[in-house]
């Protein structure tokens, strides 16, 4: 199945739904028609970007997410499709029952991997760990002792110490370029994985350990955080070809999705970030459900088909 990522960033469009494919018009050229069936994502940042109530029944109905912008360009919502799964309603019941022991303990995993991750894309950039290595094992459940902010200190630090980022970067959601290039990437990722999630019958809402009452999509925070370093090596391969660039321009987007197209080693076999994705949901709804013991939710380290520069 085709999975495709729609940015309109560049001009006004006028977005339709018709016979099951996504009618895209613009000024002066000719409609573009997509099958919805072969959406995953689309981003709306253009102010001027028009879309029919068809429009987004059809993408909830195809399990797309719609991502909306704000004034800066820079995602601010994302849609949530209400019927995904045939059991729903009794995955929901079951998630939300999930005691706090099996969250923590999911939790711990998710921190480890994500800590993994950080140190493999450093090794592949021919960076030395920091000491990421040796807070893996010290990650206890719930991570109680905050091995994620450590590691995310010593990570950043390597980064910008080894000038792959700017001098004193500091990762912030608010913060000078290249925040928005990382910000764009995660708000990508972080829909692909709540469709993902809403796929297998989850609720997006039940968090492990993202607990923001403010945030609908806290499971997906959570389960994003080991592939975080994906957009993190298309932001680094961004930097370096064009240093000199501080502006998220179509280009800069194209790039950062396109990454998040590109298949990826995962367990000695090549897959979309998608297929990665919906397998990590599927084994984390069988914890979830009752069906499998936490030691079943097991993620998957990624490596990358080429090289990382």
């Amino acid at each position: 199945m085709t999975e495709r990522i729609l940015d309109f960033s560049d001009e006004p469009a006028r977005l339709a739904a018709r016979n099951g494919l996504l009618v895209v018009s613009r000024q002066d050229k000719p409609d573009v028609t997509v099958p919805l069936a072969e959406i995953a994502v689309v981003v709306a940042s253009h102010p001027q970007v028009s879309l029919s109530l068809a429009v987004l029944a059809g993408l909830a109905e195809s399990k797309a997410m719609l991502i909306a912008c704000d004034a800066r360009r820079l995602p601010t919502s994302m849609t949530l499709p209400l019927a995904s799964h045939f059991a729903q309603g009794d995955i929901y019941e079951s998630q939300a029952k999930t005691p706090l022991p099996t969250r923590k303990r999911l939790w711990k995993r998710v921190v480890r991997a994500k800590l993994r991750a950080q140190a493999a894309l450093l090794a592949a950039f021919n960076q030395p760990d920091p000491g990421i290595a040796t807070l893996i094992p010290a990650v206890k459940s719930g991570d109680v002792t905050n091995m994620e902010a450590q590691g995310a200190r010593k990570y950043w630090g390597a980064l910008t110490a080894a000038k792959l980022l700017p001098e004193g970067f500091t990762r912030n959601a608010d913060g000078d370029w290249p925040n928005a290039l990382l910000n764009y990437g995660y708000a990508v990722l972080r829909a692909i994985v709540a469709r993902a999630i809403c796929a297998c019958g989850l609720h997006p809402c039940f968090g492990l350990h993202h607990h923001n009452k403010y945030d609908a999509f806290r499971l997906a925070d959570d389960l994003m955080e080991p592939l975080r370093p994906i957009v993190d090596r298309a932001a680094l391969q961004w930097i370096k070809r064009f240093p000199d660039e501080k502006e998220l321009d179509r280009a800069a987007k194209q790039h950062m999705a396109g990454a998040l197209l590109e298949r990826v080693v995962c367990e000695e076999e090549a897959r979309t970030l998608f297929d990665v994705v919906a397998r990590l949901a599927q084994r984390l709804a069988r914890v979830l459900v009752g069906e499998q013991p936490v030691s079943y939710f097991k993620i998957p380290e990624v490596t990358y088909a080429g090289a990382a520069v």
